[in-house]
């Protein structure tokens, strides 16, 4: 597997997502492009967010590598779930494209194979397999995607979660044990920068965080329960 330099610029570095979900008052491509200056100000390798308009916005606005998705639903695969959507992310900015990596069935009809086949004959870009599973993650490798993740293997946001529920350390060891070398990142609860520390540790390539760092209202839930609890 050949290992493009954006990728490798990114090993053992902080990726960092900045998301904001509907209904909240920091949902603004403005808003998200201004978070992600500061992150990257903060040191940051790279910015992952979600939607067209934050992509084109952040991509303006920050030098680091973008790596865009676009979520549709909220059940099912809902991350950049079709080959419309993939091409979308490439034409808004994007650097990497980030698509749920599962068996599950999409849309569009398409498997994961065919949409990263079509995706790469269509757009010059790299490609980040959003997994659940270690089956996701030999899917991913197997693709040849660019980068490949644990962000769904949770199975729920980070943001229904606790500070103390930390990342998934265990799939992170089995991936990097039976590819290592290979770019096995580390995203999804990574709460602490402890918790970051331990994925590194355990081999991960990069680590991403988003609730820990860019979503105010659950860092502000969590002081409120150690404190008044």
């Amino acid at each position: 597997m050949d290992i493009s330099p954006l990728v490798q610029s990114l090993k053992g570095k902080l990726i960092v997502s900045v998301q904001a979900y509907p209904g909240e008052p920091l949902r603004h491509p403005e808003t998200m492009a201004q978070m992600a200056r500061a992150c990257e100000l903060g040191g940051a390798a790279a910015i992952r967010c979600q939607g067209l308009s934050d992509i084109a916005a952040i991509k303006g606005r920050v030098e680091i590598p973008v790596i865009g998705l676009w979520k549709e639903g909220h059940e099912g695969v809902y991350i950049t779930p079709t080959l419309r959507h993939a091409v979308a992310c490439v034409n808004a900015g994007a650097d990497v494209v980030a698509i749920d990596a599962t068996d599950r069935p999409r849309p569009d009809g398409r498997t994961f194979e065919q949409t990263v086949a079509e995706l790469r004959a269509q757009c010059d870009t790299l490609v980040m397999a959003d997994c659940m599973t270690i089956e996701d993650i030999r899917r991913g490798v197997a693709c040849g995607c660019d980068l490949v993740s644990t962000t769904l293997s949770h199975n729920k946001a980070a943001i229904d979660t606790t500070m103390d529920e930390g990342p998934d350390i265990a799939l992170l060891q089995q991936a990097t044990s039976e590819f290592p070398g290979l770019p096995i990142v580390c995203e999804g609860h990574v709460h602490t920068p402890a918790d970051g520390a331990a994925a590194i540790a355990a081999g991960a390539w990069a680590v991403v965080v988003g609730t820990g760092i860019t979503h105010p209202t659950s860092l502000t839930k969590w002081f409120k329960a150690a404190i008044e609890g």
